[in-house]
């Protein structure tokens, strides 16, 4: 319960313990802001969390964290948050990735924190698009994609103004598009730049205890700046008085007040919290796309069966279609992550493997079956990703006792029957679980379509920030909730 809060009042309401939630919690309260938190869950971080069963931890959300920056880098996003955060790099304890790759049928693309590796590559698989990639790599450097006034453009189309082949163009849009995009089959092309940079200029980093060790982080500093938390405390109403947020009841009926409110739990989601709203207000900018996980626990080292890269993404035709599926999956394309294959430094090695394959999913046809149908689909598609997977990664190499050297398998029956031998556990997480633990509509992972990004909404002194603002990511969550704490409440702009 709640009834300690009745009658408080605050400087700001934070709702919602994401990323960009507790970002903009942590500013506030650094200028002695009185800040409350309140989540309706019993986990931080939001989209980016993790549960345990058995005792064995699992992650969800991050594959890694984007927009890595070396010790000593400067104006660069991940930069940036540690310095408005007041947060030391150590405490985030990063490894660079291994290696990633982007592969469709006769073409394969690798890639890694050093950008110069994929201008390498796309010059020796795609020759005569090397100038135009040049010059568009030149003209995503010099936009200013945080800028809230700019005018939105397709992603597709700038693209193709500057390379030809559509192969090319859809091998960069299937990273882009898995890691950010709530639009189908497009994307804003300031979303692009973003995720662009994120991804390829920048590049993945991830803690080796996974996203807790940033939720930790986060969390600890929240605490030692005095800010207040509430979980399993969830928003009921916004009372709105016009024009403004006079009020706001939790689901208990406690009833609090404060100036401003900063919302991280999406547009639509906000908007049907607030009294002079109707219930489906939102419905023309609510995601559509949604995905299953599976999670595999190993036996072994990815690497030692042969499977080296940090992440694969991966789509079945030249064509990549990125839309919300007809069927409960579309397991065309996908991303396959090993959290294993990180630079982390000799004494320290995940103690088991661990193989996570992501595919498009319809929430709507999942929220229609029985428990039963439901358990049923969650056992028939993670064994169709688990196959797909394997059609992307190099054949299983095996060393036991009886061989000296590893054999190769001879095709992918034998693959498959490779990957049971040394599957310790699994567990796979669909739709549904992503509107149960985030209150998503629809499972929307990055929320609506058109981004908000002044955050404002029709209440003079209730604001958004994480995903649907237009910042991606878990830095770019993190610059969200900093920035708009900054000039909504801060007013640092």
């Amino acid at each position: 319960m709640t009834s300690e809060l009745n009658g408080a009042h605050y400087d700001c309401l934070v709702i919602g313990a994401g990323m960009s939630g507790l970002a903009a919690a942590i500013r506030l309260a650094m200028f002695d802001k009185r800040v409350l938190i309140v989540e309706r869950h019993n986990a931080a971080g939001g989209l980016n969390s993790f549960y345990s069963i058995a005792g064995r931890k699992y992650d969800v959300g991050l594959h890694a964290m984007t927009n890595y920056a070396p010790p000593g880098a400067k104006r660069l996003p991940l930069i940036k948050i540690l310095r408005q955060l007041r947060l030391d790099r150590d405490q985030l304890d990063l490894s660079e990735q291994c290696g990633s790759k982007i592969v469709i049928p006769g073409y394969s693309l690798n890639f890694s924190n050093d950008f110069a590796l994929f201008e390498s590559e796309v010059a020796q698989v795609f020759p005569e698009q090397i100038d135009g990639f040049r010059r568009l790599v030149e003209h995503v450097k010099s936009f200013n994609e945080t800028a809230l006034d700019i005018q939105e453009e397709s992603a597709i189309a700038v693209l193709r103004e500057f390379l030809s082949d559509d192969a090319l163009v859809n091998m960069l849009m299937i990273p882009v598009c898995y890691y950010g995009s709530a639009r189908e089959n497009d994307l804003d092309f300031s979303q692009f730049v973003i995720l662009f940079k994120a991804l390829f200029m920048e590049g993945f980093a991830r803690p080796f205890d996974g996203v807790r060790v940033i939720i930790r982080a986060l969390l600890s500093k929240y605490r030692e700046l005095g800010g207040e938390r509430k979980m399993k405390c969830g928003v009921r109403e916004i009372v709105a008085d016009n024009g403004h947020a006079s009020r706001v009841i939790f689901d208990d009926g406690t009833e609090i007040t404060a100036d401003k409110i900063i919302s991280s739990i999406g547009y639509a989601e906000t908007l049907r919290l607030c009294s002079d709203q109707p219930g489906d207000a939102g419905r023309d900018n609510t995601g559509a796309l949604s995905f299953v996980e599976t999670i595999t626990v190993l036996k072994k080292q990815p690497a030692s069966l042969g499977w080296k890269d940090t992440i694969v993404f991966f789509n079945n035709s030249e064509h990549f279609d990125y839309r919300r599926p007809k069927d409960l999956v579309d397991c065309r394309s996908g991303v396959i992550c090993f959290p294993n294959n990180y630079q982390y430094s000799d004494e320290r090695k995940l103690e088991e493997g661990f193989l996570r394959v992501t595919a498009l999913a319809n929430y709507d046809r999942w929220a229609a079956l029985t428990d039963q149908e439901y358990a049923d689909a969650k056992d028939q598609w993670y064994e169709t990703l688990q196959r797909r997977a394997l059609d992307f990664l190099p054949m299983p190499r095996v060393r036991d006792k009886e061989h000296t050297t590893p054999p190769m398998v001879a095709h992918k029956a034998q693959a498959r029957l490779v990957l049971e031998q040394y599957t310790e556990a699994k567990d796979m997480f669909t739709p549904l679980t992503i509107t149960k633990f985030t209150g998503h509509l629809s499972g929307a992972v990055y929320g609506a379509p058109n981004k908000v990004k002044t955050g404002r909404t029709h209440l003079d002194n209730v604001f958004l920030c994480g995903t649907d603002q237009g910042f991606l990511g878990i830095t770019g969550a993190m610059l969200s909730g900093i920035s708009m704490a900054n000039l909504h409440v801060l007013g640092a702009g």
